[in-house]
């Protein structure tokens, strides 16, 4: 391992035992797009064993993701957001086994989508808590 990647790596750890809940996940959907791009590269490069990996982590992160679900605050959004993921997964999945790039940018679409509804949420929740604190 490089020093840049050793600095990078130091960082990540930082980042995410620092990070707040909603913080956390943001790291995920980043670290789970950032996978998949690499993948599509990987897949470009005609390195399937590195895609592979890689399509691999970006399923897990999406699983990561998914245990933060909570049913009984969340309700139907929550429900609707485990099919959703479940579908990322399954197309990756699919995107692995056939080299697609057309299905890793659905997915990419998908994660971007919901990562920016969450970006949204969080600042509604932050302004929230700084009303209640005044």
């Amino acid at each position: 391992m490089n020093g840049l990647q050793a600095y990078q790596r130091v960082n990540t750890q930082t980042s995410i035992t620092d990070a707040d809940p909603h913080r956390l996940i943001q790291l995920l959907y980043n670290g789970a797009i950032e996978r998949i791009n690499m993948a599509k590269s990987r897949i470009q490069a005609k390195d399937y064993g590195g895609k592979a990996q890689l399509i691999n982590k970006a399923i897990e992160i999406i699983g990561g993701l998914r245990s933060f679900l909570d049913f009984a605050q969340g309700g139907d959004l929550a429900a609707r957001l485990e099919a959703l993921y479940d579908y990322m997964e399954r197309s990756l999945l699919e995107a692995s086994a056939k080299n697609d790039l057309a299905k890793l940018d659905e997915v990419l679409t998908l994660l971007r989508s919901v990562k920016e509804g969450w970006m949204v949420f969080g600042k509604r929740l932050l302004v929230s808590r700084l009303l209640a604190d005044q």
